[in-house]
């Protein structure tokens, strides 16, 4: 029999599932615009850097299971600010309805860094877009960071916003849709 060799009660599919989550917000934070910087090590060295472009980024997780993605994204960049906006779908008509929308002050200078790690319809993101564009957001200006999609989600969402980029880790016609109640416990 193998050894436990997992010693702070997270199981391999939590930690399979964290280092998704960081894996894709690493790539979607090096998708974002950056300039060239000179920077002084603390032993006087010069380094050729990179930072982001002015007006910075922010995320936004929808609400709830966009929220797992919050540690990875906090993990990359520390002082980041995050939003969110809590979205339900009506499970007879599929309609989403927004319940809470809380964003930065300056968002609409920013890049949105919009956390969803499940999207199957398409419903909800859809609506989180919308709400960002009444916000002053720009399409363009959003980088959808997902884990699993489904075929007919992206397709929506392409279709109503063409210019929306949209990063994820898997396609697939069925998704784990209970992401969420999964990864905090709450089954």
């Amino acid at each position: 029999m193998e050894p436990d060799l997992i010693s702070n009660h997270q199981s391999t599919s939590e930690l399979c599932k964290e280092g998704d989550i960081r894996m894709v917000v690493e790539e979607a934070l090096s998708s974002l615009p950056y300039e060239g910087v000179e920077v002084t090590t603390p032993s006087g060295a010069k380094y050729q850097g990179k930072k982001f472009m002015k007006g910075g980024t922010c995320g936004v997780s929808i609400m709830r299971s966009g929220e797992a993605m919050e540690t990875g994204l906090r993990d990359c960049c520390r002082s980041i600010r995050i939003g969110k906006i809590l979205i339900q779908t009506d499970t007879e008509t599929q309609e989403a309805k927004v319940f809470y929308a809380k964003f930065p002050a300056d968002i609409t200078n920013r890049k949105v860094l919009l956390l969803y790690p499940i999207m199957s319809s398409g419903n909800s993101v859809a609506m989180a877009i919308e709400v960002l564009k009444q916000h002053g957001v720009k399409v363009a200006d959003v980088l959808l960071v997902s884990l699993f999609c489904t075929p007919f989600g992206l397709e929506h969402v392409t279709k109503e916003y063409p210019n929306l980029k949209i990063l994820t880790t898997e396609i697939h016609p069925i998704t784990p849709n209970h992401f969420g109640q999964k990864y905090f416990g709450t089954e």
